[in-house]
């Protein structure tokens, strides 16, 4: 089967150079990491239950069911492209290469913001197992944040190490951290449901945050489904890793479903449970802490440490897998000379079957931007925002031209071949959906909201206006240099190309 697959990228220009040794479980082991719903609750359920109370909780099967028409577009891609860098790639074939280098790059940076943002993820659970962990100051104000770069800092270098050293380590690290997170989650449900003290209608309290927007609850519904949003993406990465993978026609798109099904369950629970067995629903520090706060309040401090030590384990093999797919994403791009200094980014070390400079150049853009904002006290929410709505951008780039070869016919692919996922005649109404949800949730995420990117002294227009600054620099700017310096240089490297056909074959 993984001959097919190698067959198969002939139609990119591509020879495989990229080793072929993981199983079904490390391409599921992938996405459900890249998903980490342990990391993305724990992370952000205090922008959730801030901003919308209890009742934020309804934005997790909202977002759900968004994310999942977008998942079975890339499963069916998965299924007839498993390559690496699939977000780019998948554009190329749905396209055009203009079109193509807008989604790669989009998802590069997208990437590489989400291995920052993911990374800050340290400060808000090691300091809550031990104060051992705060190193700068008290963890109030700047030194919340100067605190939280260091530790982000430190895992970064871990997972540039560990993804430069080959993706058999990676894979093995992150399978097994994977076992441990849904063991975990699981065993953390049941924990909670032993602790309850409230009936599931928590989930309808709003505990007043309805107040001040002119919409009503709609209004701070819409900003604390974010803390949602930053937990359902980066499924297609089972689909990158396809190049290294067995049988990767029919994991990955398997891969793809089953990982955001999964998240949504365990994470969906997670939050409803936490609700009813915290002793004080409105204790303050469920807005400022999170449910970091509730494992400790209901389980008990011993426990509940456990757990936070489960959700360290979850944060580290998160960012392991984030840092793994932006390396295929730059690798991709890298063997079409879609970047600057392809040839060396591109070159696979024969060793480790891994191309390395990648690993090592996005760790150090990571800590870079980490290293800029280290006196910045809304650098969780407004760094994690930027990265989603990046993420958001790729995937329309996929799935607007998806439903536009629909549209006129040509999708599925002539000559498919038989007994891969498809959706059939469900395929136009789910992507009409993914684009629709695509552009309303990127449109959400960025809108220029005080209580996102300018919530806490010193207010500034343009921290408020942040997102759409950001996006529209790295969309114009980065358009701008690919069509004036790159893409006349943009074909497949010699060293990657595909060998031409066989005469005979030819003639046929």
């Amino acid at each position: 089967m993984s001959d097919a697959g190698d067959r198969e990228l002939g139609e990119f220009g591509y020879t495989n150079q990229l080793k072929r040794t993981l199983g079904s479980f490390h391409t599921f082991a992938a996405g459900i990491s890249y998903i980490s719903v342990l990391t993305g609750v724990f992370q952000l359920s205090y922008l959730g239950l801030s901003e919308g109370g209890p009742a934020y909780w309804w934005s997790w099967p909202a977002v759900f069911a968004g994310q999942l028409m977008v998942a079975l577009c890339f499963a069916e891609l998965a299924a007839q492209y498993p390559v690496a860098g699939s977000v780019y790639n998948w554009a190329k074939k749905l396209s055009n290469p203009h079109i193509a280098w807008m989604a790669g790059w989009m998802m590069l940076l997208a990437s590489i913001v989400s291995i920052s943002a993911t990374a800050l993820a340290y400060q808000r659970t090691l300091p809550q197992i031990t104060s051992f962990f705060q190193f700068v100051g008290d963890g109030t104000g700047t030194s919340d944040a100067a605190n939280g770069v260091l530790l982000a800092t430190v895992l970064i270098v871990f997972t540039t190490l560990v993804n430069a050293f080959g993706v058999k380590l990676m894979a093995r690290i992150n399978s097994a951290g994977v076992f441990v997170e849904l063991l975990f989650a699981v065993l953390l449900v049941v924990f909670l449901a032993f602790h309850f003290v409230r009936g599931p209608s928590v989930v309808t309290q709003t505990n007043g945050t309805e107040a001040g927007h002119s919409s009503g609850y709609l209004g701070a519904f819409l900003i604390a489904g974010i803390a949602s949003s930053y937990v359902m993406y980066g499924f297609d990465t089972a689909a990158s890793l396809g190049e290294e993978s067995l049988n990767p026609h029919r994991n990955a798109p398997k891969a793809i479903l089953r990982a955001l099904v999964a998240s949504f369950v365990l994470g969906g629970l997670i939050i409803l449970f936490a609700l009813m067995a915290v002793g004080n629903i409105n204790a303050p520090e469920l807005g400022t802490v999170g449910l970091q706060y509730v494992l400790t309040d209901a389980l008990g401090p011993a426990i509940g440490r456990v757990f936070l030590f489960v959700v360290f384990v979850a944060i580290t093999v998160c960012v392991l897998a984030v840092h793994t797919a932006a390396i295929r994403i730059a690798f991709a791009m890298a063997r079409d000379n879609a970047l600057p200094g392809g040839r060396k980014l591109a070159r696979v070390n024969k060793t480790t079957g891994t191309p390395v400079l990648p690993a090592i150049v996005i760790g150090v853009l990571a800590i870079a931007l980490l290293v800029l904002n280290v006196n910045s006290t809304q650098i969780f929410s407004a760094v994690t925002s930027l990265a989603i709505i990046l993420i958001y951008l790729s995937y329309l780039l996929v799935t607007v031209p998806m439903l536009i070869r629909r549209l006129r016919g040509r999708w599925p692919r002539e000559g498919a071949p038989a007994g891969r996922f498809s959706l059939g005649r469900w395929g136009l109404p789910v992507n009409v959906l993914a684009v629709l949800w695509g552009g309303a949730m990127t449109v959400n995420l960025a809108w220029p909201r005080n209580e996102i990117y300018n919530a806490s002294p010193p207010f500034h227009w343009y921290l408020k206006w942040i997102s759409v600054l950001f996006v529209g620099v790295c969309a114009a700017g980065g358009f701008a240099y690919y069509w004036f310096a790159q893409r006349h240089k943009v074909g497949v490297l010699a060293d990657h190309a595909a060998a031409p056909a066989p005469e005979e074959e030819v003639s046929r």
